[in-house]
């Protein structure tokens, strides 16, 4: 193996824990300390469309945008520690080309009542996601969520 084939294997492996700490920290990880330190300073999350007809398309711009929106989905309820909520990803597929830039594209679920012996699945769709080197490692830069 090439030492570019080895630094691209590193790579992808170092995205997947990021898609993996997103995921497990929206439900359960402190904000500040892990979960918005996995952002670049500018990222943006998408949301197109909804299965929800009434839904508008939005996105969230910059990291102190992102930090609201959370910040408001943790006070309602919708996620975050106490929340008994998970996402799931799964059918992971990254594209790294030893580039400081990375996509990367999933399936995920988003569970509710996860302490009840029936969890009930509220939503599914699509990650389509757009990653950034930076000088502490790789950050999502971008993700477009698409429902159903």
């Amino acid at each position: 193996m090439t030492d570019d084939e080895l630094g691209r294997l590193e790579d992808e492996l170092a995205i997947r824990n990021l898609v993996a700490r997103l995921a497990h920290l929206a439900d359960a990880g402190d904000l500040e300390a892990d979960y918005l330190p996995l952002f670049t300073e500018d990222a943006e999350w998408c949301f197109p469309g909804s299965a929800d007809a009434e839904a508008e398309p939005a996105t969230v711009r910059g990291l102190e945008a992102i930090r609201a929106d959370r910040v408001a989905r943790r006070a309602s309820g919708f996620q975050g520690p106490g929340s008994h909520t998970r996402h799931v990803n799964t059918t992971l597929a990254v594209r790294v080309d030893g580039s400081d830039r990375a996509e990367a594209e999933s399936y995920w679920m988003f569970v509710g009542d996860t302490r009840s012996p029936a969890p009930q699945l509220r939503g599914i769709g699509h990650y389509s996601d757009e990653f950034r080197r930076t000088s502490d490692g790789w950050k999502l830069a971008r993700r477009t969520i698409t429902p159903g």
